[in-house]
């Protein structure tokens, strides 16, 4: 959490402006005379249109934004009218889990409405709504859409001026092969254990096991994905009830100190969201206390209890991936990487187009997409690399993976920048150079039988001195000598760091340790 680079301090940004339009959400609805369970509804909701909203443009950002309502107010519906049957209770709210899981197939759209209809069932469960307040929740949650509208569309839209990485494809299945099925039918086996074992321990608060387990299925792709996730929010959760000890159960429930606080609980959900799920559960966890102490029923028992109930969807979940459907570890990263390396080969051609003088090759995108691949490999790899991992053969493997894959990742930022300097342009080293690399990349994805012919018909490297460099003007020989050799040390870089991968990725994966 505090050496994450943040470039930008675009994450910092995001994190003041989601305290921002959340308190300009709980203020309308306090100003507007709502009770306090809709006040809360309202923070949450304003939450979750901020949190979960991830499309590629404003236009699209605001369209899903606006949409929110129309995924959460039939299930606030559904879920009050069934308040007093559990039964059908507990039926329609894996009906919702499966539908929300599913919906991810449409992409950041489907992604957020989704999460946003099984939240505004939770929430149901937190505050023990009934349909008689229906009213009321429909006003917070509009006056939470609008607000956080207005803060992100209007105030400050970031996004305007950076707009967001579009996140990487989905990894690619036909039936129940396809991810959103086949997490549809897991998150709905975890939820249901959770759902069962949940109310086990408690009749009242069975609901956040069914929480625990639908929120380890998001941003996960394999077994031993879902794992890691299940690890880490237990541990943020036993952190935050630590925390809520201290912090939460001597205020008593007192407004303005519990305010301020939830706010610093939101900042901290936002910034340390992406570098760590573990911080993240430990503000979710800590702000989740003081809620209840603003309802008056916080009290040690009931932080026990929720660390009970996390546990419990964590093992359903762990249950669910082992059993319905699972996905390797080995599959779903050794599918990563090889995105990852067809996308170095993808910059590299386009630079080799540009520096051939084609102005319309770019291998900028290229560049960006090879950092978002690599984020899904290093979460598609955290189960090997954990240091509860018992594979220590593996682990190695994978931190060298890790490791190689970054290092190619600044060899192609350095050549794209690079092949934008037009002085670098027509040189038969660098172009020769391309190619090499090209021919490496095709070793590494090709198939295990058809490895050693693709790396012995790769071209060898050309000595410097036999490929003479172009003539140029006194004037631009020397700038063109400068760029073109740093081209070059970034290309040897490329070619050197895919060289290396070629032990860790064809060993086996039961292998004992490195063979190199």
């Amino acid at each position: 959490m505090f050496v994450a680079p943040d470039p930008g301090l675009l994450r910092l940004r995001v994190s003041l402006r989601a305290v921002l339009g959340i308190a300009l959400a709980v203020t309308s609805a306090e100003l507007c005379g709502l009770s306090l369970p809709a006040s809360i509804t309202a923070g949450l909701a304003a939450l979750l249109a901020l949190f979960t909203v991830g499309d590629a443009t404003v236009r699209r950002q605001a369209l899903t934004t606006a949409l929110l309502p129309a995924a959460g107010f039939p299930v606030l519906a559904l879920a009050t009218s069934l308040h007093g049957t559990p039964l059908l209770r507990d039926a329609a709210w894996l009906a919702v889990v499966f539908a929300g899981v599913y919906a991810r197939r449409w992409g950041p759209r489907g992604h957020a409405l989704g999460i946003f209809g099984f939240m505004m069932f939770f929430t149901t469960q937190f505050l023990h709504a009934v349909p008689a307040q229906l009213p009321e929740l429909y006003g917070a949650i509009g006056l939470a859409v609008a607000a956080s509208a207005l803060v992100r569309f209007g105030l400050w839209c970031i996004e305007r001026r950076t707009p967001p990485p579009a996140a990487p494809a989905p990894l690619t299945g036909q039936g129940l092969a396809r991810p959103t099925t086949r997490q549809a039918f897991q998150a709905t086996v975890a939820c249901a254990i959770a759902l069962a074992a949940g109310q086990v321990l408690s009749h009242e608060r069975w609901y956040w096991a069914v929480g625990a387990a639908w929120w380890i299925f998001v941003n996960t792709a394999s077994r031993g994905e879902t794992l890691v996730r299940g690890f880490r929010r237990v541990l943020g959760t036993v952190a935050g009830i630590a925390a809520g000890l201290v912090v939460a159960l001597p205020l008593h429930g007192a407004p303005a100190p519990t305010a301020a606080l939830v706010a610093v609980c939101v900042f901290g959900i936002f910034y340390t969201a992406g570098p760590s799920y573990s911080w993240m559960m430990f503000f979710v966890t800590v702000m989740a206390g003081l809620l209840y102490g603003l309802l008056g029923v916080l009290h040690p028992g009931l932080l026990l209890l929720r660390f009970e109930e996390t546990a419990v969807g964590a093992i359903g979940a762990a249950t669910a991936v082992a059993l319905v459907l699972p996905v390797t570890t080995h599959a779903a990263t050794e599918a990563w990487i090889q995105r990852a390396l067809h996308c170095v080969r993808g910059c590299t051609s386009a630079a080799t187009l540009r520096l051939a003088g084609d102005d319309g090759a770019d291998p900028a995108p290229h560049a960006a997409e090879l950092e978002l691949l690599l984020g899904r490999v290093r979460l598609s790899l955290a189960p090997l690399v954990h240091p509860l991992s018992p594979l220590k053969g593996r682990r190695s493997r994978a931190r060298q993976v890790i490791a190689l894959l970054d290092d190619c990742a600044r060899q192609v930022r350095g050549l794209a920048a690079v092949a934008a300097d037009p002085a670098a342009s027509h040189d038969a080293r660098l172009t020769a150079a391309c190619r090499r690399v090209e021919a490496a990349v095709e070793a590494l994805v090709a198939p295990a039988a058809q490895a050693c012919s693709a790396a012995a018909s790769a071209p060898r490297a050309v000595p410097l001195a036999t490929v003479p460099e172009p003539v140029a003007a006194p004037g631009a020989a020397k700038a063109h000598h400068h760029t073109a050799e740093l081209a070059l040390t970034h290309l040897h870089g490329l070619e050197r760091a895919l060289a290396e991968l070629a032990a860790p990725l064809r060993t086996s994966t039961r292998a004992p340790a490195l063979t190199a």
